[in-house]
C-alpha cells in the first residue's frame, strides 16, 4: 500500500469527518489544495457540464481520465468520481480505475444509480467493486448507493442491504447522499461496518454534528461548482444592470487576482 493511499485511508478515522471538497477542473482543485485541503474529490456534474456532456450517463470517461492526469502533480490526495464506472462490465471498470490509479489517484467514488433514475442490481455494483479491488487492492473504493438520492420507498433497509453487499465485495467506504437527518445517519453508521460518507447540504448539520452521528466523510458534491456558476451569473447580471447585485460585494472582495490564478498553473503549462 502506497504512503499516499495509507494517508487517505487514515483521514477517514481521525475522529472528525474528513471534509472532501469536490473540484471540477485544474484551477478549482489547485485552489482548494492551496487553501490547505489535503484531499480533494472530483464532481461528475462539474466535469460533465464543463465538457458539455450530461452527467450520470457514462459519457465522460475520457474527460475524467484527462482531468486526473492534469491533477496528478498537485500536492493533494485525489479521489475521482467515476459515476457507475463508465461500463457495466466489471473487468472494463477495473481496467479504467487501474489506469486512474497509475496516475496517482488514491480513491474512487462508484455509484449504483442509473441514468434512467433507477438503481442498478446490487450484485452488478458489487461485482464492479470486487473487480476494482482485485486490480488495485489498496485503492479506497467509496461505494455510493442512491437509495435516498432517487427517492425509493422505505430506503433504510435497502441502503443497509446494498451497503453490506458492497462492503462484502471489498468496498472501503459507503456513500449515502440525499439524507442529512442525524437519526438516520446514526442508524446507518451503527449498522454498516465501514466509514460512512454523507453529502453536505446548505442549512443542514455541520461537521461536528455529522461527526457525532458517526459520519466519517462529508463531500460537497456539485455544490462548489454550482456556487461558482451562480456567482458568475450574479456578477454578470450586476454589470449588465450597472450595479452590484445583492451579495456581489462579498464575492468581489474575495476575488482571486489574475496573478493568483496564473500561479495555480504549472510553469510548463502542462
Amino acid at each position: 500500500m502506497t504512503n499516499r493511499r495509507v494517508e487517505f485511508r487514515a483521514l477517514h478515522h481521525n475522529g472528525r469527518p474528513l471534509l472532501l471538497p469536490n473540484a471540477w477542473d485544474h484551477a478549482s482543485a489547485a485552489a482548494l489544495a492551496a487553501r490547505g485541503h489535503r484531499a480533494v474529490g472530483t464532481t461528475s456534474l462539474g466535469v460533465a457540464a464543463t465538457a458539455g456532456r450530461p452527467d450520470g450517463t457514462g459519457a465522460t470517461a475520457v474527460e475524467t481520465l484527462a482531468l486526473a492526469r492534469r491533477l496528478a502533480r498537485l500536492p493533494v490526495l485525489l479521489s475521482v468520481d467515476v459515476e457507475a464506472g463508465f461500463s457495466d462490465d466489471p473487468a472494463a471498470v477495473a481496467e479504467y480505475v487501474a489506469e486512474l490509479a497509475g496516475h496517482g489517484v488514491v480513491g474512487i467514488n462508484l455509484e449504483d444509480g442509473r441514468a434512467d433514475g433507477t438503481l442498478a442490481d446490487p450484485a452488478c455494483t458489487a461485482d464492479k467493486v470486487a473487480a476494482v479491488k482485485a486490480a488495485v487492492p489498496d485503492l479506497f473504493v467509496n461505494a455510493r448507493t442512491d437509495t435516498w438520492w432517487l427517492g425509493v420507498d422505505d430506503p433504510l433497509p435497502q441502503t443497509i442491504a446494498r451497503a453490506r453487499a458492497y462492503r462484502a465485495a471489498g468496498a472501503d467506504g459507503i456513500f449515502v447522499p440525499g439524507t442529512v437527518d442525524l437519526a438516520t445517519l446514526r442508524a446507518l453508521t451503527q449498522r454498516i461496518d465501514a466509514p460512512l460518507n454523507a453529502l453536505y447540504q446548505p442549512g443542514g448539520p455541520g461537521l461536528d454534528d455529522l461527526g457525532r452521528a458517526g459520519v466519517a466523510r462529508v463531500s460537497t458534491g456539485s455544490l462548489l461548482f454550482r456556487v461558482a456558476l451562480a456567482a458568475a451569473l450574479a456578477t454578470a447580471d450586476g454589470i449588465r444592470a450597472d450595479g452590484v447585485p445583492a451579495g456581489g460585494l462579498a464575492v468581489l472582495d474575495g476575488l482571486p487576482s489574475y496573478a493568483e490564478v496564473q500561479g495555480l498553473v504549472p510553469a510548463d503549462g502542462d
